[in-house]
């Protein structure tokens, strides 16, 4: 694959390219910041939807078998997870399937814990559905985030507490959560009898010498409090495509879950994202390598980078993910105005950490899956950023 290939995605309808003047109020910029790869998609995605399309006829479809198997084998071989095909529940996405977990699970006025910072839609689900969000403030520890388990059992022992929403890995921070910590969080909800989401979305994005773990791998009775959500679309660059599943042990969380897709028809799935995701999961495993080898690269020019241009900043090595988390507090900005800043000053468009949470304020975070180009641009404009503030 040539992933230093720049690909002209203006006028696609693409969130990241084409949404920059209204979300960030200027046209002209440098899109980094939301979780879309600049890569052309695997050539077996591509043929597969190609044979798809020449069927001619767009009519209803179903999960196929091979399209389970798929995924079962993708599990096994990558997560050591044995799931069986009844284990298994679909949605369009992530976020779909927390919002049907939410409704399925939890009542209005229920509590849902997450960690603080964390991927900005896990609050915005919560209060959408009526349910109160309680925030668990991460700690640094040697440059990365640990969880703080005293502070966890202090609020999910309250009774009104009844999901814990995990991103595993972390996003924005990169971090790999480890089998320790996994098994004391878990140890934790089957205390006080809460459930565990285990977002795993990024689960195959994952550098050397880390591996990502299920929680429902660790014991066999972790399977009764835990939910797993994965997804081809963040690793394999399909989120258009509109598909992700739902792992489900325990036959009674099974049904509940079951009764609100079925409610909703968000079990109703497309025929693309089917179709994307068994070709992703059967045929692209060479792909993914030859990413995860690029990405690697392009992790060690931005470390490089910030260790040599920019000593002052602090960051956090990604253990995983294509997202880059550093800290922006040198620059004596406003938490609510760093992203205005990074745009005003550098051209470049930004997560800002206050969308994360009260304890991400500081941050930004850089989404590094482009061209190596692209990257080397991006970074001189971070700097041209900390130039003009703090030299």
């Amino acid at each position: 694959m040539t992933f230093d290939k720049i690909i002209n995605r203006t006028n696609t309808g693409s969130v990241k390219w084409d949404k920059i003047s209204e979300l960030f109020g200027d046209k002209d910029l440098l899109p980094m910041w939301i979780a879309d790869m600049d890569f052309e998609n695997a050539p077996p995605i591509k043929k597969a939807l190609r044979h798809m399309i020449s069927e001619e006829i767009m009519g209803y479809t179903f999960p196929k078998d091979s399209l389970y198997s798929a995924i079962i084998n993708w599990q096994d071989t990558h997560h050591h997870m044995k799931v069986d095909k009844e284990h298994i529940q679909f949605s369009p996405g992530v976020l779909s399937s927390i919002g049907v977990i939410i409704q399925a699970l939890t009542d209005p006025g229920d509590g849902i814990l997450i960690h603080d910072p964390v991927y900005t839609p896990f609050a915005a689900m919560a209060d959408r559905n009526n349910r109160t969000v309680h925030r668990s403030k991460l700690i640094i520890e040697e440059g990365q985030y640990i969880m703080d388990f005293d502070d966890i059992e202090t609020t999910i022992k309250n009774p009104k507490v009844k999901l814990f929403i995990l991103s595993n890995p972390h996003n924005p921070g990169g971090r790999v959560w480890n089998r320790n910590e996994l098994s004391t969080l878990v140890e934790l909800c089957i205390k006080h009898e809460v459930i565990l989401i285990s977002d795993e979305i990024h689960s195959d994005l994952v550098y050397p010498g880390y591996q990502s773990i299920s929680p429902v791998t660790l014991k066999e009775s972790y399977k009764q409090w835990v939910i797993t959500l994965h997804s081809a679309s963040k690793t394999f660059n399909v989120a258009g495509a509109k598909l992700s599943f739902i792992i489900v042990f325990d036959e009674r969380l099974f049904k509940k879950i079951e009764d609100v897709l079925q409610l909703t028809e968000l079990d109703a799935v497309n025929s693309f994202g089917m179709c994307a995701t068994e070709a992703a999961f059967s045929e692209s495993e060479e792909w993914r390598h030859e990413l995860l080898a690029y990405l690697e690269l392009n992790r060690q020019t931005i470390m490089a980078f910030f260790d040599d241009h920019l000593p002052y900043v602090s960051y956090m090595t990604p253990e995983s993910t294509y997202l880059f988390w550093f800290d922006a507090s040198p620059l004596n900005i406003e938490p609510d105005k760093l992203r205005e800043f990074f745009v005003e000053k550098g051209k470049i468009a930004l997560n800002d950490g206050i969308s994360y949470g009260p304890n991400g304020q500081a941050y930004m975070r850089m989404n590094f899956a482009v061209p190596h180009s692209v990257l080397i641009d991006g970074l001189n404009r971070v700097k041209t950023v900390f130039d003009s503030s703090v030299n």
